[in-house]
């Protein structure tokens, strides 16, 4: 397998990346080819698709050793689940993939970039390939989802203190919500009092959670 690329964005560590593709939808990355393959002609007709599959590599999770079972946050993570029927970064082979949208193309000094948006990998993250999303193919109305299906997934309203809101650009604190309304705590945590922090776009988010509430207390 070759990295034919790799994607830049805000997702600075693994606390805050959200837990699919699509749910922080106002997160911009930018896919930008290793040297070898930035040729205009292989992006050729990409435009017209609005959505890709990028097959990827968890580069932070790889294993000498892999476990067939393992326990998903969904479910609290003390659950076990058999590892091909999770989307667990910890397999025999660490690969991921994702749907993300694509907002278009832009050359820059190194090669024509493709910008998508909502992608779950962290920065600097290897891609193996690209494809695209066929809405007849790729999208199945009668799909069930497993044990995700008997799980609640929580959200959360999110606002911010003052002194965290005049450090951000309206854009950044845009971003920013889309990702938190998550609610990006590990599912077996609900302390109102803890307090918990990660870097963002090269900022250290500060937040609390009470009552269904986030609120971002600092931003430095």
């Amino acid at each position: 397998m070759k990295i034919i690329a790799r994607i830049h964005n805000a997702y600075d560590e693994k606390f805050g990346v959200p837990r699919q593709s699509g749910l922080a939808d106002e997160v911009e990355s930018t896919i930008v080819f290793e040297e070898e393959y930035r040729v205009d002609e292989a992006l050729r007709g990409i435009e017209e698709f609005s959505h890709l599959w990028l097959i990827w590599a968890f580069d932070r999770a790889e294993r000498d050793t892999w476990s067939p079972t393992v326990r998903p946050p969904r479910l609290g993570g003390n659950q076990r689940v058999g590892v091909f029927a999770t989307r667990s970064p910890f397999r025999p082979n660490a690969i991921g993939l994702s749907c993300v949208r694509l907002l278009g193309k832009e050359k820059t000094r190194e090669g024509t970039v493709l910008k998508v948006a909502g992608a779950d990998l962290m920065n600097g993250t290897p891609i193996y390939d690209i494809k695209p999303y066929l809405p007849y193919a790729d999208c199945k109305t009668e799909a069930t989802g497993g044990f995700t299906d008997r799980t609640e997934k929580r959200t959360v309203t999110v606002k911010f203190s003052e002194a965290a809101r005049e450090k951000l650009s309206p854009e950044e604190e845009k971003a920013l919500r889309s990702v938190l309304k998550e609610d990006p705590r590990p599912a077996y945590q609900n302390d109102p009092e803890r307090e918990y922090g990660f870097s963002f776009g090269g900022r250290e988010v500060r937040f609390r959670v009470a009552g269904g509430v986030l609120e971002v207390i600092s931003v430095e």
